[in-house]
């Protein structure tokens, strides 16, 4: 879990902000060849670190900001205004304080329908941070000693979560499919960080949170995960967003951001580790959670286009939003912009892949779908692992030669999210040993392989 002294304090930034500069964009260009660009980001929201966190700790803006000043002659300033959800960063777009901004698909709708609720030209969708198809990087945990087993064993409990985030549109769309109606649970309306801590403290009986607060408050040993998003089967995404009036006083701006954005991302690819512990410096939290996301095989795919399955899901959102009340009505053909990044024509990446040769089952690694991922201390990289019980036995034989383990990453056997091993529920049917993120999960494959019986961690182990 992130460190107290970390938890970010957006109020602060914000005043702190404001008496350096009196006004944002409004006055980019006020101070002769001076021209300002406001960047609000989310650190710990680990999902967007491609154009937040990873992009600022590297400097790739200021440095394609630079180029451009070469260019035509003039001075760019960046200001970064760090918060903890995306709907301050959309109330500081609204009031013309924050030019470009990152956030989740929810959040990022809500920001578009109420910029153009306000009239003006609004803000524009422009590209794609990082994204899980099957919606895997939102989740629900409880404590680890809760009563309950499934979604719908939440009824009439309280349950933290950011109300008009992914997380919360997660929740709600998961409750009903388990037949819990809106008002079936007692919501809380917290900050990620203030509902962990009331997970923690008993304040509430279960927390429902987007990247990367499920996987710290496990990796934690504070709870355990009662429902993985990818059960909803729904794409989820974050993006970057901007206020159109700056993009069209700024191209130049937005198009450094873009090609900085396809800098980080190709960092973050092509040196996944790296990138992960960078990461976690800025942030505080643990690197094992860092990593359990964004590296290889991660809950996270990080690339920028605006894909066609990606806004068809924003397209099937709005009238979820608009039932529950968060949103109004939103032009989203007018609101998602290709144009910025056709401008911009940054590379395409391939994400990150774990390769390799399993040095203990002595084959390589061929199937993403099975491979997982090791992590000892010590040791300066990882090892890949071909598939689960090639992971088991590698944790057996080092934890034999006195190794200890920093983080097993392995994939869930049904929705291919990935997750602590260790704290995955295994299933051995037959020769196959299975992970599953969730009891759910498990109990859905014992009930339909007769056979198998579920094994602990340690049962596992042995097994392997």
């Amino acid at each position: 879990m992130p460190r107290p002294g970390l938890v970010t304090r957006p109020l602060l930034a914000a005043a702190l902000f404001a008496a350096a500069t009196a006004c944002s964009s409004a006055s980019a260009t006020g101070d002769g060849g001076t021209v300002q660009v406001v960047v609000g980001y989310q650190s710990k929201t680990i999902n967007t670190v491609t154009a937040g966190t990873l992009l600022r700790a590297r400097g790739w803006f200021e440095q394609r900001l630079a180029e451009q000043g070469r260019k035509d002659g003039r001075t760019y300033k960046v200001a970064w205004q760090d918060y903890d959800s995306g709907a301050p960063i959309t109330a500081q777009m609204l009031a013309d304080k924050i030019d470009i901004g990152s956030m989740g698909d929810y959040p990022l709708l809500i920001n578009g329908s109420r910029a153009q609720q306000a009239g003006g030209p609004g803000t524009r969708l422009v590209s794609v941070t990082g994204y899980n198809l099957l919606g895997a990087l939102n989740g629900v945990v409880v404590p680890n000693d809760s009563p309950a087993h499934t979604l719908a064993d939440l009824r009439g409990k309280r349950v933290s979560t950011s109300v008009g985030s992914a997380a919360d549109g997660t929740l709600v769309q998961a409750l009903r499919r388990a037949g819990v109606p809106d008002d079936g649970i007692r919501k809380q309306n917290q900050q990620p960080a203030v509902g962990a801590s009331a997970l923690k403290a008993g304040g509430v009986d279960a927390l429902a949170q987007f990247v990367a607060w499920p996987g710290a408050v496990v990796f934690a040993g504070d709870g355990r995960l009662l429902y993985d998003g990818a059960a909803l089967g729904r794409p989820t995404l974050h993006g970057v967003v901007v206020r159109q009036r700056y993009g069209t006083e700024h191209p130049e701006v937005v198009r450094a951001f873009l090609n900085a954005q396809a800098d980080a991302t190709r960092y973050l690819n092509e040196h996944p580790l790296e990138a992960s512990r960078t990461v976690a410096e800025a942030t505080g939290l643990p690197a094992e959670v860092v990593h359990l996301y964004n590296g290889p095989n991660g809950i996270a795919t990080f690339a920028t286009p605006l894909r066609p399955e990606l806004v068809a899901a924003l397209r099937e959102d709005v009238p979820f939003l608009a039932s529950v009340g968060v949103l109004k009505a939103l032009d989203l053909e007018k609101f998602v912009d290709p144009s910025y990044l056709a401008a911009a024509a940054p590379p395409d990446v391939p994400p990150a892949r774990i390769t390799g040769t399993d040095e203990t089952c002595g084959r390589p690694v061929t199937d993403s779908r099975q491979a997982g991922e090791l992590w000892f201390q010590g040791e300066d990289t990882t090892r890949p692992a071909a598939d689960p019980v090639c992971l088991l036995r590698a944790v057996k034989a080092a934890t034999a030669a006195g190794k200890k383990l920093r983080a097993a990453y392995v994939p869930d056997a049904a929705t291919g999210t990935r997750w602590f091993a260790d704290k995955d529920h295994w299933v051995e049917d037959g020769a196959a040993l299975l992970p599953f993120t969730t009891e759910d999960g498990a109990r859905a494959h014992l009930a339909a392989h007769p056979g198998a019986r579920a094994v602990s961690w340690a049962e596992a182990l042995a097994a392997a």
